[in-house]
């Protein structure tokens, strides 16, 4: 039965954790032209302001210059939002939801608006050297593909999202691979090597559990180098060729016996030749010889009688 190794939970999240809303917006396009329209009006009053008597001149200019000061406004709260970006609308250190929609968008001038790529990410692990659950030392590395899915989250609950998924994922990796042998010694028994989907499933399962409190989505992850450490590699790769030889010797001598089975079976039904134990014995010999040889082997053929 395989090993069950359960993936530990990510950090505790904050008690008030701030999740991400909608954020109140008005389009673009209607307030950019009302700021333009108060900014030619509010020129053409100071022009008409200059040919007024005194007292007609000053209120002219006081209302010129309101109209100015609410086009600058009117100005200051567009809030140009590309495709694969969101802006976190911020006021007086309060959040006041996230505007998603693409285009050209109007918001209170006086709030702070922290733009946030949306975009799916790939980012791969530094290659990292951790002692496998058996003790080996071995070089692992992945790359997890990943997006920002609550901004909000992503803002307010880590101090850097990007730096937070990285350490996180590194984390991961190293649990990952503490947590199982490079290779099964026993059956069942899951290995890096050996049981590469298995793997990958558990260690995109423990990354989105890490990074969940930075309201990231993992979207997959994948190992992208599995080895032995150098000091090692060496000696593991002899263990492995003689595992193989080994193996390999195994299947032979199995087919062997099978086909001296057979050869025996069919010589005693067909009754082509008596054999005694002493023959039989000498023609299993000489059979498994050929049979389990690596080199050719050179027949010697008797002219005599069975028994010469």
């Amino acid at each position: 039965m395989a090993t069950q190794t359960p993936a530990p939970a990510g950090p505790d999240l904050p008690d008030r954790r701030v999740t991400e809303r909608e954020a109140r917006s008005s389009p673009g396009l209607r307030m950019l032209a009302a700021g333009i329209v108060g900014l030619v009006a509010g020129v053409a009053l100071a022009v008409v302001a200059s040919h007024q008597s005194h007292g007609a001149a000053v209120a002219l200019v006081v209302l010129c210059v309101l109209i100015f000061i609410a086009s600058g406004l009117t100005l200051a709260g567009l809030t140009p939002v590309v495709p694969g970006q969101a802006r976190v609308v911020q006021l007086f250190g309060r959040y006041h939801g996230t505007i998603r929609d693409s285009g050209l968008q109007w918001v209170n001038p006086f709030t702070r608006r922290i733009a946030v790529s949306t975009r799916i990410r790939n980012q791969e692990s530094a290659q990292a050297k951790v002692n496998d659950a058996d003790g080996n030392p071995i070089e692992i590395a992945a790359v997890v593909v990943w997006q920002v899915q609550d901004t909000a989250s992503a803002i307010y609950s880590v101090d850097d999202y990007t730096q937070f998924v990285t350490v996180q994922t590194e984390t991961a990796v190293r649990h990952i691979a503490s947590s199982y042998p490079y290779t099964s010694r026993r059956e069942g028994e899951l290995s890096l090597r050996d049981n590469a989907d298995e793997i990958t499933q558990r260690l995109s399962a423990e990354i989105a559990a890490r990074v969940a409190a930075a309201g990231v989505h993992v979207v997959e992850s994948r190992l992208t180098r599995l080895s032995y450490a150098p000091e090692i590699a060496q000696a593991m790769l002899r263990q492995q060729q003689a595992s193989a030889v080994v193996g390999a010797r195994r299947t032979i001598v199995e087919g062997a016996v099978g086909m001296v089975q057979l050869a025996l079976q069919r010589l005693q039904e067909e009754g082509v030749v008596e054999l005694d134990e002493e023959r039989k014995a000498s023609m299993v010999s000489n059979l498994l010889v050929v049979l389990c040889s690596e080199q050719a082997t050179q027949p010697v053929v008797n002219t005599g009688t069975l028994y010469q």
